[in-house]
């Protein structure tokens, strides 16, 4: 009895020493975070604007996450950050960061930002865009080693013209501002108009510099003057004037777009499937309300969590497979798990429709078929995309 039990205090003790060494090097995961958002100008109106820590408190977060389970796995998450001020800024920090030996990298950058990172970064380097939403990134110029957590112009207004179409308001009043992003957006939902059978029955720039502040109860019930609508559209992404149509229209009718109701990929009033909890943790980091920067960025770090777990490596040629593969889900806390379009690398995600104190709706909804996923009736589907990353 007593060799007995010398044997099995050997054995458990050649157990714990062979789980030491296996143990005794964590795997280490070096991420990178940059982020540059270029002076729009003055705003031409009170609207309230983004933090200037959009998108990085997110990833913050995320890391945090991916170290709470790594902490049970002997995986250790490094995030190495940096707030550009330029293109150029962006560039090298990119050069530096991968002299460093990170090749897992997360941007809110400009589009075109995001191509001149491309050109440089070689077949051993993955990137997520969580800032821009131009159509043409999955449309036409998709690039094999980047992957999108932040929904493009196209799924936010074909999750409008799913709810519009729903709800029979099928006669639009568009009105469209002048910048870039106003265009981009204004042209996404034109395209989504003619997929859902919307009719728009007037269509009108924005050409004003007026101060609103002064003047919106004279300019606007003459600028939206029209037989009928049954719904005014806005496309004015910084907010110079969009904030100030609703309650001034020619007809009294609601007001949906870029303000009033809009499409968001996150909301602070977003609250069901554990979503309170993730607020609830991110206002006590970031000591304000998580938005759709945030959440795109801290999707695209746990995106990265989650292969790494899954896989047991860090490295590229694993993580991008798997990331495409339908093992991966990724449990974003929008009721259903999330996964990566194979060919343009979009994460599939359903759509809050929001205004600023409640949640409307989510898309996409019932009655909208697809022969796959019905979130991919949200955005350029496989058919509509020239894009063919994984061939």
């Amino acid at each position: 009895m007593p060799g007995h039990r010398l044997i099995r205090k050997l054995f458990f003790g050649a157990l714990v020493v062979a789980s030491t060494a296996l143990h005794a090097e964590p795997l280490v995961v070096p991420m990178g975070y940059i982020q540059w958002v270029p002076d729009q100008g003055p705003v031409l109106s009170n609207v309230i604007p983004k933090p200037a820590d959009s998108g990085l408190r997110g990833a913050e977060l995320a890391t945090a996450d991916n170290n709470t389970t790594g902490r049970f796995l002997d995986q250790n998450y490094r995030m190495a950050t940096s707030v550009a001020d330029s293109e150029e800024g962006v560039l090298a920090s990119f050069d530096r960061m991968i002299a460093d030996g990170v090749h897992l990298f997360v941007f809110r950058v400009p589009a075109e930002t995001l191509m001149a990172l491309s050109k440089r970064a070689g077949p051993d380097v993955l990137m997520f865009n969580a800032g821009a939403r131009e159509d043409g990134l999955r449309q036409r110029d998709c690039v094999p080693s980047l992957l999108h957590t932040i929904p493009s112009y196209a799924m936010l207004t074909d999750a409008l013209g799913q709810w519009l179409n729903q709800r029979r308001w099928n006669e639009v009043f568009l009105i469209s501002g002048p910048t870039a992003e106003d265009k981009e957006w204004a042209t996404a939902f034109r395209r989504s108009a003619r997929r859902f059978g919307l009719d728009i029955v007037e269509d009108k720039p924005w050409t004003f510099d007026a101060d609103l502040r002064r003047s919106a109860s004279r300019e606007l019930p003459l600028f939206t003057q029209a037989d009928d609508y049954d719904v005014v559209v806005v496309a004015d992404v910084r907010g110079d004037f969009g904030e100030y149509v609703p309650f001034h229209t020619w007809l009294p009718r609601p007001v949906v777009g870029t303000q009033g109701m809009t499409p968001v990929a996150w909301h602070r009033v977003v609250e069901s499937w554990g979503a309170t909890q993730l607020q609830n943790r991110f206002r006590e980091l970031a000591q304000r309300n998580m938005n759709s920067e945030d959440y795109a960025a801290w999707a695209a770090i746990r995106a990265i969590g989650t292969a790494v777990t899954e896989t047991g490596s860090a490295e590229v040629k694993t993580l991008r497979p798997f990331l495409f593969s339908d093992q991966f889900q990724l449990a974003g806390f929008k009721g259903r798990k999330l996964t990566f379009r194979a060919w343009n690398g979009q994460l599939r995600q359903p759509i809050p429709l929001v205004h600023p104190r409640g949640l409307v709706d989510r898309a996409p909804f019932e009655g909208f078929l697809h022969p796959r996923s019905r979130m991919d009736t949200l955005g350029f589907d496989r058919p509509e995309s020239e894009c063919r990353i994984n061939g």
